[in-house]
């Protein structure tokens, strides 16, 4: 069996068992329709200024009737420690803002994005992740985001959205998911993967980001940007699970080894890391939160970077 059969078999597997019992890690506008008035369901609206004109006053302006709104970088979904941005926060402080916004242990989550461009998907991706680290795992994200379910034609509130009382929330930490320095400093010597959901720019060092002191990646690293998995369609932006096998192929990527997805500061990571994990099949995949913010701290860290005009790799410290 070819990989790329093989791969199929594990995405359609995935996939089915997800249509199951469980519900499925992605849904669209329809699904959420038809299930819009569940008790038990919890619509949880986290755009922000990072996206394309989306943040707390958007959500007054329009969104799904009775969801409820948490700003992703300004309600503290992520946080900075030692000068490294977009770390995950202790489990105490989570549990606090989760049951803050009237999430209990026994809801179904629907995290939706803004759906108006490439980045606001790891919005969703890396609140849906840390749902998973809190070993909650009825979550699932709205493919298309508000944008899609606008262009679905289905209702629109306005106003504050839904008030939901205060409910104890209790996470239990599932340090599997997450991958820490010590980690991804001794992948690089076993059987791990690596993988950089950065765009090819930020992979070969042509391109820099404010969070990281130097440019380039982690040696070794497969490059895996996360926008190719997302594509326009009606004003709206999905993520596209047809492109998915042919991605992961291109890439090199083997589903029974243990994967670490990064980026800069654990943002677009989870895009790659949630279309590994839930839709691809991947056995073991962990998120690395401090990324190129904090392996690139330490000038004894090496850094991978492309020679320009010889396509080649060279290594080199910073």
């Amino acid at each position: 069996m070819s990989r790329l059969l093989a791969l199929i078999l594990i995405v359609a597997s995935s996939l089915a068992m997800a249509a199951g019992d469980k519900t499925p890690p992605l849904v669209d506008a329809d699904w959420l329709d038809a299930n819009l008035n569940r008790s038990d369901l919890v619509v949880l609206d986290v755009r922000s200024g990072i996206d394309n004109g989306g943040d707390r006053s958007s959500f007054q302006k329009a969104h799904i009737p009775g969801s409820v709104y948490s700003s992703y970088t300004g309600d503290g979904w992520r946080e900075s420690r030692n000068g490294v941005a977009g770390l995950l926060p202790p489990v105490a402080s989570l549990e606090r803002l989760i049951g803050s916004l009237g999430i209990g242990n026994d809801d179904t989550v629907v995290i939706v994005p803004a759906g108006t461009g490439v980045t606001d998907f790891g919005s969703a991706a890396r609140v849906y992740w840390t749902f998973r680290v809190l070993g909650h795992d009825d979550v699932t994200i709205l493919n298309g985001g508000f944008a899609g379910w606008q262009a679905a034609g289905f209702e629109v509130a306005s106003g504050e959205g839904e008030r939901r009382d205060v409910v104890q929330f209790d996470g239990t930490l599932q340090q599997e998911l997450i991958a820490s320095l010590d980690e991804v400093q001794a992948a690089r010597n076993s059987q791990a993967q690596l993988v950089d959901a950065r765009p090819r720019n930020y992979f070969t060092g042509e391109t820099q980001s404010p969070a990281a002191k130097a440019p380039g990646t982690i040696p070794g690293s497969r490059s895996l940007p996360h926008a190719d998995f997302l594509a326009q369609q009606d004003q709206a932006w999905y993520l596209n699970a047809g492109v998915i096998s042919s991605k992961v192929n291109q890439a090199e990527l083997d589903p029974s080894a243990r994967t670490i997805a990064f980026c800069n500061t654990g943002h677009w990571a989870a895009t790659d890391w949630f279309v590994l994990s839930e839709l691809a099949g991947f056995e073991e995949v962990a998120l690395y939160d401090g990324s190129m913010a904090e392996w690139s701290q330490d000038s004894d860290r090496p850094l991978q970077v492309a020679k320009r005009g010889l396509g080649k790799i060279l290594d080199f410290f910073n």
